[in-house]
């Protein structure tokens, strides 16, 4: 499922060191646990398409939105934002993701929301995604399906939240300290968080799509870190993914002038080693090919005439993840 550096070569995080003389005696690799059953919503909750063995309806949403579907989005993605902090105060050691990702399907029941990752359908035969959050741990990029897997001390892990209300969804995802953790790791979601924050900044009214992706790009390999180029933020509003492509490296032809009333996600996601990407045989669990690990954070933000807002500011906006790094 991963490929770790052999006792011999350079080590993924950087140092220099050969693997055998650094990470491999204090770092364990990520290994797929068990998965408990899927947890049902109740039919009293508005559902997306894809519910209860449903599929993804795609239609020709505006990339402009009108002020009621923002208004709807304000309040969606603030849920979504308010339940992500929520989340963060349980990344502890011993506790399993599994343990988080239900905690999060009763918040999200308890919002009268639906979780939007629950059985979003696969490609390629792949089975629906089984759980209402994704978590990611250390080397894993994203879409982590969360088992009974305990989180250990000095782990780094991601919480993908989004929510589905009042036609609606809202997306944002943060990544969280287990307990103590090296310096290296505490260095990359630091400077992921800037990243994020670099690309929020481009997003402005008159300005080219790229410019966003620029921004990250520079931010990230200055450091020294990969921007990971297989995926990519998007569009959203009435549909969880529409047609539009965030980039989180410059990309010459994504030049589409930004402008306001467009809602999108930017989500880069910042590497240790190698940007490129292995798949593990579950169709969903990215992880990066060289074993290094990874981070990522996320807000769904809207362009507004002077620059832009972000919708995913929790209700207590000192609450949020990146503020206490």
């Amino acid at each position: 499922m991963r490929v770790l550096p052999k006792a011999n070569e350079l080590c993924w995080c950087g140092s220099g060191k050969k693997y055998k003389r650094c990470h491999k005696e204090t770092m364990e690799p990520v290994h797929a646990g068990r998965v408990s059953p899927r947890l049902p919503v109740p039919d009293t909750i508005d559902k997306p398409t894809w519910a209860d063995g449903g599929r993804i309806e795609r239609w020709d949403e505006p990339r402009v939105k009108s002020p009621e579907v923002i208004e709807r989005m304000r309040r969606t993605c603030r849920e979504a934002a308010d339940t992500l902090a929520f989340l963060g105060t349980l990344c502890q050691p011993g506790v399993t993701t599994d343990e988080i990702d239900r905690a999060c399907h009763n918040e999200c029941l308890r919002r009268n929301s639906y979780p939007s990752p629950l059985e979003y359908p696969g490609g390629g035969g792949v089975a629906p995604f089984p759980k209402s959050l994704c978590t990611s741990v250390n080397e894993v990029i994203c879409h982590g399906i969360p088992d009974d897997r305990p989180l250990a001390d000095g782990d780094i892990v991601n919480l993908d939240v989004t929510l589905f209300k009042e036609g609606v969804h809202g997306d944002t995802n943060a990544t969280f300290f287990v307990g103590e953790v090296d310096d290296l790791s505490r260095r990359l979601t630091v400077v992921t968080r800037d990243c994020l924050l670099r690309g929020i900044d481009a997003a402005k009214p008159g300005r080219p799509l790229n410019e966003i992706g620029r921004a990250i790009q520079s931010c990230a390999e200055t450091q020294g870190f990969g921007v990971v180029r297989d995926f990519v933020g998007h569009g959203i509003g009435e549909q969880f993914h529409t047609e539009l492509q965030v980039c989180h490296y410059y990309h010459p032809r994504l030049n589409d002038v930004l402008e306001p009333g467009m809602t999108f996600t930017i989500e880069p996601m910042i590497t240790a080693g190698s940007w490129r990407v292995r798949l593990w045989t579950d169709g969903w669990t990215a992880v990066t090919a060289d074993s290094s690990r990874t981070a990522q954070f996320e807000h769904t933000i809207l362009i507004t005439d002077d620059g832009n807002e972000i919708l995913t500011t929790p209700t207590d906006p000192s609450s949020h993840p990146y503020w206490s790094l």
